[in-house]
């Protein structure tokens, strides 16, 4: 990597999203019976037997509320796994970008210190992943005006990720 952090949910909005997600549902827990949930919390897929939950989540909104940014149409929310429970979050010996497989559909969106979208790139994974993202990212970050990228997954337009400047 080139220096560029994926960065997971935060704990307090973590806290939230346990109580009520971003669209005012109550948080509904469950056991997974299967794994490969991408969780936004720790950065990995969920093993089976775990208990996770799927909530609505609007990762611009949170940032432009902590920033006074002012996204307007372009706040957005989708769904995301998240654990139960708080959890330890990334492990810091697990090197590179989560939810890289090459051959993956992702979107690297760019927004500006409004909140605006000011350009984005699909990607698709090459053989090399971490490549990939490194070359999306720098090219993201080659414009002075972004100030944050969200990956996402085509298939579901799932959040996976944010990097900020």
């Amino acid at each position: 990597m080139t220096g560029h952090q994926p960065r997971p949910i935060g704990p307090a909005a973590l806290a939230e999203l346990r109580a009520t997600d971003d669209a005012g549902r109550p948080c509904r827990l469950y056991t997974a019976s299967e794994g490969g949930h991408p969780l936004r919390c720790c950065l990995r897929g969920n093993e089976p037997g775990e208990r996770i939950a799927l909530v609505s989540y609007a990762p611009l909104r949170r940032w432009a509320a902590a920033t006074g940014a002012s996204p307007g149409a372009y706040d957005e929310q989708g769904p995301v796994f998240i654990h139960a429970e708080p959890c330890a979050g990334p492990d810091a010996r697990r090197p590179g970008y989560p939810f890289a497989r090459a051959g993956a559909l992702r979107t690297v969106r760019r927004y500006d210190a409004r909140g605006h979208i000011v350009g984005g790139r699909l990607l698709e994974l090459p053989a090399d992943p971490e490549k990939g993202f490194d070359a999306a990212l720098d090219e993201a970050f080659a414009d002075p005006e972004v100030v944050l990228a969200h990956v996402r997954a085509v298939e579901y337009g799932c959040f996976h990720f944010e990097v900020r400047r």
